[in-house]
């Protein structure tokens, strides 16, 4: 029968001459992929491990199982090639058998170098390199469930509803002579299939009635099933494997959005990317608990698990626990040419290796993908691909995130079965009431196609502060704004059948040099180590969750320069009553958030209650603003004075008090917006932006803010240099007479 050994000790790691003894899973770019230096290493490196012969029978197979390198590897053991594998998220395996020695030496050759074919090349994370996902030798029979298909593990289950009872389908593939598969269902007897052997494979399918079936019922009962399967070689067990399932049927309506067992299920979901701080994605079981929790804690049902195929075991923890997941391939930002081969690949290895799990909804094709325009050839990718999701799995969706750029009429808006697009109106354009008139105006034009909101979000650093936050300032005020609007957004359009918060977690994006603390994307509501709680995570429990608590904003808004302060509390409780210095103040009734104004004179204790509930906190009046509340030290001069308004021009010339729609009328005009423009989309996102063609639509919406808009939007100071000098050479600009 199968034994499988944990196989993450004794390895040595060599990169560029010098090696060092190692523990899987390990990354090189645990440091350098996130310090923010806008470059990291992206080479080859090899791991090599030395070990004796295993204890083989007769007939006996000896595997080694690699549940993700990054990004592309060759396997060799004791000098002969094995096997390569490009795709650096899924599991697959190579054989050792026909190769072993007394004493061996496996040798993974792996780089994470940029190349033309393998996906992810262009992203805003860091592609880190490395065997970070742990590795397993298996010892298995000469028949046994097959270890060579996609990585999988060899059973397929599928359950579906039919007038209150389950069939539960089940196709086992199998390697060798063995001629039967046992099948049982805890308790519900065994059931034996016949193998039919074709082409050196073969296949055992079968079905299994379960009449009332307790149904996986997301949060509220995530019931599973176990399956097991036993391989007989002519009455001989040879091979036995175990798994879980659930039961469930899910579908989405245009209309009334997302419904589970036949009830609405409105999905308030959450995306996570797989790295933390120090470790970057060579994350510990336990590191993954502790993502799920937060998660959970948040009031959160759904996941969207981007940008690749995460760990199995994060897949595991979200069937026991009941969140429903949208899974992916990185198929991602810029489509290659040489490409699709590999986009192939990762998708046969998505579905293959997860397909049992209860709480995946669908297969998403790609992921903002347009970011450079759409061709023929995407578009005949895409094709391939929602074929291919159809094929391998029609009981699930396929899907697909759009990027905010792409037009609504595109042949690739109704391609796969559901769609979300990616928003980001309120931080990187335009104002947050863009996002309401966005999916009001593609509801009433498509009323017929499934539309979900499959990222949102605004970047904050915990260290920024402000008692007046705007867009583009990355305080943790304005992140707090921005998602207390969104969620009010959510509320009055249910056909919007998912909305997925970009993101969970602060993530590596090595080329980022934002909010003075570079090297991540900060749109995170928890701080890159899962040490702080953001404000806005708080607003967002007091929406989804059900655990009563308070809580006060602004706790690290320490040092206050205003003679009024504003107190803000998020809340699931329908009153909360404040306290200052001891003494109550005032209660409130309402619901979500609560607002307070109090004037300060020194230091003062804050407290917040409400029932059993309460939370405080500590402000203090200072008379000079904190410096470390600002990216920049030139910012702390005019903090808090009323942002230069009124720029001078000269009759019939401009001042970036025009809209830019006024200055491009005149060539020159046009020109210093352009070299603007394009400067500004270089920065943005880590560099995303550079070369992006925007939409007819988006450039109607940016033509109409005044230019002086779009520069504190960028960062730049309106009483600058910058911002001066820009002012001066538009007055020097003779307007068009009318």
């Amino acid at each position: 029968m199968r034994i499988t050994s944990l196989w993450n000790d004794n390895w040595v790691f060599t990169k560029e001459g010098n090696s060092s003894p190692i523990t899987l899973p390990h990354t090189w770019n645990a440091q350098d992929g996130q310090n923010g230096e806008g470059s990291y290493y992206r080479g080859t490196c090899v791991y090599s491990k030395e070990f004796m012969r295993p204890i083989l029978e007769e007939g006996q197979r000896c595997y080694v199982e690699f549940r993700a390198v990054n990004a592309s590897c060759t396997v060799t053991l004791n000098g002969h090639d094995l096997i390569s594998h490009d795709g650096g998220y899924s599991t697959f395996r190579a054989d050792l058998t026909d190769h072993l020695a007394d004493r061996n030496e496996l040798k993974v050759t792996v780089s994470n170098e940029p190349n033309d074919k393998v996906y992810p090349q262009r992203a805003d994370f860091t592609f880190y390199g490395g065997i970070y996902r742990d590795v397993y030798l298996l010892i298995v029979n000469a028949s046994h469930f097959d270890l060579d298909y996609y990585g999988g593990n060899g059973l397929m289950v599928t359950p579906t509803l039919q007038e209150g009872n389950a069939t539960i389908e089940v196709k086992a593939f199998t390697a060798g002579s063995a001629d039967k598969v046992r099948l049982s269902i805890d308790g519900y007897g065994e059931q034996e299939l016949v193998v039919e052997h074709k082409d050196g494979a073969g296949i055992a399918t079968g079905t299994i009635s379960i009449p009332h079936p307790h149904l996986w019922n997301g949060l509220e009962d995530p019931y599973l099933y176990r399956i097991t399967a036993t391989l007989l070689d002519h009455g001989k067990e040879c091979d036995r494997i175990f798994d879980k399932f659930g039961i469930r049927e899910f579908s989405v309506d245009p209309e009334k959005g997302f419904f589970l067992n036949g009830r609405s299920y409105p999905l308030h979901g959450v995306s996570r990317h797989q790295d933390r701080a120090g470790v970057g994605n060579a994350l510990t079981k336990e590191m993954h608990e502790e993502d799920l929790e937060l998660i959970l804690s948040m009031g959160a049902n759904s996941i969207r698990l981007a940008h690749y195929q995460h760990d199995q075991y994060f897949y595991d923890l979200c069937d026991e626990k009941g969140l429903i997941v949208w899974a992916e391939i990185p198929y991602i930002t810029v489509h290659m040419d040489g490409g699709r081969d590999n986009t192939v690949s990762q998708m046969k290895e998505l579905i293959t290796q997860n397909y049992d799990h209860a709480s995946i909804i669908c297969w998403a094709l790609s992921n903002e993908i347009t970011l450079k325009g759409v061709t023929e050839d995407l578009l005949e990718n895409h094709r391939l691909l929602n074929d291919l999701v159809h094929e391998m799995d029609p009981n699930r969706y396929s899907a697909m995130a759009n990027l905010f750029l792409l037009e609504t009429d595109s042949p690739l808006v109704t391609l796969p079965d559901i769609r979300g697009y990616n928003l980001y109106y309120g931080w990187y354009v335009g104002e947050v009431e863009d996002n309401d008139k966005w999916f009001d105006d593609f509801h009433r034009d498509h009323p017929d196609v499934a539309i979900g909101l499959t990222e949102y979000g605004a970047d904050s650093s915990i260290a920024l502060q402000s008692p007046k936050p705007k867009k583009g300032d990355y305080t943790e005020g304005y992140q707090a704004l921005y998602h207390e609007h969104m969620l009010e957004m959510f509320e009055t359009r249910p056909y919007i059948w998912g909305t997925y918060l970009w993101n969970m977690f602060e993530f590596a994006a090595a080329g980022r040099n934002e909010a003075g603390d570079p090297g991540k994307n900060h749109k995170g509501v928890i701080t890159f180590d899962r040490k702080q709680k953001k404000d806005a995570y708080y607003i967002y429990k007091a929406w989804w969750s059900d655990e009563p608590f308070v809580h006060l904003c602004g706790r690290r808004y320490h040092d206050r320069i205003e003679q009024e302060t504003e107190i803000k509390v998020y809340s699931n409780q329908d009153h909360v009553t404040l306290w200052v210095d001891g003494k109550e103040r005032e209660t409130k009734q309402g619901s979500h958030v609560f607002i307070f104004h109090i004037p300060i004179t020194g230091t003062h204790k804050i407290k917040v209650v409400s029932g059993d509930c309460a939370d405080e906190m500590e402000i203090c009046k200072t008379e000079t603003p904190n410096p470390a509340y600002f990216a920049s030290a030139e910012e702390v001069h005019n903090w808090f004075d009323t942002p230069k308004d009124d720029f001078d021009a000269a009759e019939g010339t401009f001042s970036i008090n025009n809209t830019i729609a006024e200055i491009s009328e005149v060539p020159e005009g046009k020109a210093l917006v352009d070299k603007m423009m394009a400067e500004m989309k270089a920065n943005t996102a880590g560099g995303m932006g550079e070369g992006v063609s925007l939409s007819p639509a988006m450039l109607a919406m940016i033509a109409r803010q005044p230019l002086k808009k779009l520069l504190v939007q960028g960062g730049v100071d309106l009483d600058s240099e910058k911002a001066k000098q820009l002012n001066a050479a538009l007055n020097r600009i003779k307007r068009v007479k009318q």
